[in-house]
């Protein structure tokens, strides 16, 4: 047996392959053989185990055994446990001679409709869970649990594996069952047993045939491991990518209080929280983003098993994590990924008895991996519609459907396919119906929710979290299911014609001497735009982030203590109740709203203009009413840079400089320039450069620096002036053209005179972009010109302009007409001066 044993591995191959050949039909002495040279190798430590043995173990018990032997000088902390393997499993086949009538029920299935699935599902786990446990095999767990408890039985998470498992190409998520908080040695091998009949759930069978997987090629291997007592404490899902968009440079972590079965259930709205990769490599304040989930519920053990329980308030209304536990967790899922070498996905759980966070589970991320550069589909509403609900958008897409309230899965023959499921939330025994429909809604659950992973593994857009999708939804109602709009998705009435519009850019060449930039304003957007091609941002719009994200007048935040309204005082306090200086709230929101669009194009510039509301706007923000004049012409009045030298206004410029000074110097993002639009005279200029430099941004120090709009006919005739304080230009062709002409162009009388081509416009834009280049600064313009005007294209880079900002969806037509606008040019003879 000696010279045997030594051979055990390559044996065992190569009778598999021969078992398999057969039909596990081989001749009997074949079997001995089997059972006798397996003795030894139905259990397997984790300290024992390698990515390499994921035939022998599964891929997530081989990812336990990697994580635990190779990655704990990284700081992981992975919960010691064992494996059974798959010679185990074959091995319970064999003695209880399951093989050939597991293989006759599979064959029996109707692979056209699936009419008999539930049917075949139940006979097959019937079948092994009235077979018996072999003696030797009961033995191999018994001693290893015994080894792993010691004296005292302990508490262990029992978890499916098969062999086929986690790979990049599919996800098995959730496919099989799995068990936690089992005690004693009889509780374990019943759970044994359980986690090998679930390999014939109904959504296990499915999935199987769906990805052609061969079912007689797959094992069930079963890890124990060391429960986590996430029940007193927390638990969660990371991805070390932005799982909507695919963009590598940031890991999402999701957390709940309890277990973490209420996120994959989606039982549960979590915190989410993203983390920069480059910058927590620097050791900055890399957290750009931190959401609050609702956490309604929490999941704990009591006698029978898990329940659900409400959460008490106040940790429904606090964070889960700490920022050094979410750095920690980042820094993880970091190591993870640069020693898998791919993007990971994997679920974490803190321990409420040592206090201690673990990792439970890793595996590939396989969606986003798969995916092939250089290409994007776009999808767009052609209008708007009246919004029935919203929630987290999941994918890109939008669809038009019948909606279908489903309550279980025990419902799936009043779907029809191509309808709309609408549901409290989804499990892994819903996937057989995901085939029939176009589109998921759902009360509960975030972006790493069950019906989350799998929509997006189907290529279907998903909207979670919606709260009450159930009650407003009504069955067979015709609606509009759109996550194109960025983060949030929409539930709206009726069919709306949406347009989509596959672009290949793998090809595109960008522009040699002038650079094509974005105009961006919601950070919800930004991951998916980054992966255009561009050259950064050259007008991220700071309102829209003030108007979306914070929603409240920055003077009211300052002043709330004694505002007049009780009405907006008590909504800001709801608003800010985790916040003691209210002003605190204005700047954390506004840095991360920048930190995530500057995250999304790092290193890229990315040019952050000064709030630019005109006093009728910022009077609506909360509690806006007590601190802005009436005006009669707000486009012309007390806007720009006038207010941030202002006592109306300048303590809240001074919250803008300070998330600017944070989003800079704490969270690390220097590729973030400041820009002051409206500002009418060189004085203007002078008094807000001074503020900024008070408040810790000081032009040229650490390489800040700060461009002024050219929107004023004023900037440009004193250009050297204005030049000699500031970095650079960038045109505002809407507002120049509008005070060059004297139009309104929201008057419907005067709008059709507006024109950038004016030649007095085009004389004022050559004269700046002349006086630029003499003084040595850049100069860019922000606008739709360019793309929707081939010849004032041609126009801007024959005079020499430095860059042009685009709106997302006009950047490639824009790309296109300067790169045929620069090839003119390279046969031309120098342009001259545009006379009127």
């Amino acid at each position: 047996m000696t010279v045997v044993t030594a051979f055990i591995p390559a044996l065992l191959t190569e009778i598999r392959l021969l078992v398999d050949h057969c039909q596990r039909k081989a001749l009997p002495y074949l079997g001995t053989l089997y059972k006798e040279i397996n003795m030894n190798m139905l259990v397997k430590p984790f300290s024992a185990i390698r990515l390499t043995d994921v035939p022998e173990v599964g891929g997530k018990n081989a990812s336990l055994g990697e994580m635990r032997s190779n990655l704990a000088s990284k700081g992981l902390r992975v919960p010691d446990g064992f494996s059974t393997t798959a010679a185990a499993f074959r091995y319970f086949l064999a003695e209880n001679k399951l093989s050939d009538r597991l293989e006759n029920l599979l064959r029996s299935l109707d692979r056209k409709d699936y009419t008999n699935l539930a049917d075949v599902g139940a006979a097959a786990r019937s079948l092994i869970l009235n077979s018996f446990m072999p003696a030797d095999l009961a033995k191999a767990i018994t001693v290893a649990y015994h080894q792993l408890s010691g004296a005292t039985p302990i508490g262990v998470a029992v978890r499916s594996s098969a062999t086929a498992e986690d790979l990049p190409d599919a996800s098995f998520a959730g496919q099989h069952e799995s068990y936690l908080h089992i005690q004693g040695t009889q509780a374990l091998l019943e759970a044994v047993k359980k986690c090998y009949a679930s390999l014939f759930t109904d959504r296990a069978i499915k999935y199987r045939e769906d990805h052609h997987f061969d079912h007689h090629k797959v094992a069930l291997c079963v890890g124990v491991q060391q429960m986590v007592r996430a029940d007193l404490a927390c638990s969660g899902v990371g991805f070390t990518l932005e799982p909507e968009s695919g963009f590598r440079e940031v890991v999402l972590i999701t957390a709940t209080w309890g277990l973490g079965e209420n996120i994959v259930q989606g039982l549960v709205s979590p915190d989410e929280y993203l983390v920069f990769k480059p910058t927590l490599q620097q050791n900055k304040q890399a957290i750009i983003q931190r959401n609050k989930g609702s956490k309604k519920e929490m999941m704990i053990y009591d006698d029978h098993g898990t329940i659900n329980v409400p959460t008490p308030v106040e940790k429904q209304q606090r964070y889960v994590l700490s920022d050094s536990e979410i750095t920690a967790l980042a820094q993880w899922g970091i190591a993870l990924e640069q020693h898998y070498q791919c993007p990971m996905d994997f679920e974490w759980a803190k321990d409420g008895i040592d206090g201690k966070i673990y990792l439970i589970q890793a595996r590939p991320e396989t969606i986003h991996s798969r995916k092939l550069p250089g290409n994007a589909t776009t999808f767009r509403l052609s209008a708007k519609g009246n919004a029935i609900v919203s929630g987290n958008a999941i994918g890109t897409q939008a669809v038009s459907g019948i909606a279908r309230l489903i309550t279980s899965p025990a419902d799936a023959a009043r779907l029809n396919k191509g309808e709309i499921i609408v549901t409290a939330n989804t499990s892994p025994d819903w996937d057989p119906l995901f085939k029939k429909a176009v589109a998921i809604v759902t009360n509960g659950g975030g972006r790493t929710s069950h019906a989350a992973i799998v929509a997006r593994e189907m290529g279907m857009p998903a909207i979670t979290g919606t709260i009450n999708g159930t009650a407003l939804i009504q069955d067979g109602q015709l609606i509009t299911v759109s996550c194109c709009e960025g983060k949030t998705g929409y539930v709206y009435d009726g069919a709306i014609s949406i347009e989509s519009k596959t672009i290949d850019f793998s090809e595109m060449k960008m522009p040699e001497h002038t650079n094509a930039m974005l105009i961006v304003s919601d950070p919800e957007q930004a991951f998916q735009l980054s992966l255009l091609p561009n050259n950064g941002v050259g007008l991220l719009r700071m309102e829209f982030i003030i108007t979306r994200h914070i929603g409240i007048h920055p003077m009211a935040l300052i002043h709330h203590a004694v505002l007049k309204d009780a009405q907006a005082k008590r909504a800001i306090e709801n608003q800010t109740k985790d916040y003691t200086d209210k002003s605190k709230f204005f700047i954390e929101r506004l840095s991360e709203g920048i930190a995530t669009i500057a995250a999304a194009f790092y290193p890229k510039e990315v040019i952050v203009r000064m709030s630019d509301f005109k006093t009728n706007e910022y009077a609506q923000l909360l509690g806006g009413k007590e601190f802005e004049p009436l005006e009669e012409n707000p486009m012309l009045g007390f806007r720009g840079a006038s207010r941030y030298y202002h006592p109306l206004y300048q303590p809240a410029f001074e919250l803008e400089c300070a998330a600017i000074r944070r989003v800079r110097n704490n969270m690390g993002f220097t590729n973030v320039k400041a820009m002051i639009p409206f500002c009418r005279t060189m004085q203007e200029g002078i008094q807000v450069l001074e503020i900024m430099a008070c408040h810790g941004l000081k032009r040229g120090e650490h390489d800040f620096e700060v461009y002024v709009m050219a929107e004023i006919p004023s900037n440009i005739l004193q250009a050297e002036k204005f030049a000699s304080i500031f970095d650079g230009f960038s045109i505002g062709s809407n507002d120049l053209t509008q005070l060059t002409l004297g139009i309104d162009r929201d008057s419907q009388l005067v709008a059709p005179l507006f024109n950038e081509e004016d030649p007095a416009v085009l004389q004022l834009i050559s004269l700046l972009l002349e006086k630029a280049k003499k003084c040595g600064v850049k100069a860019g313009l922000c606008g739709q010109a360019p793309s929707d005007i081939p010849s004032f294209a041609t126009f801007l880079v024959a005079h020499g302009i430095n860059s042009i900002s685009f709106n997302p969806d006009a950047l490639l037509q824009g790309i296109e007409n300067i790169r045929t606008a620069e090839q003119q040019q390279e046969t031309r003879p120098a342009p001259l001066p545009v006379l009127l």
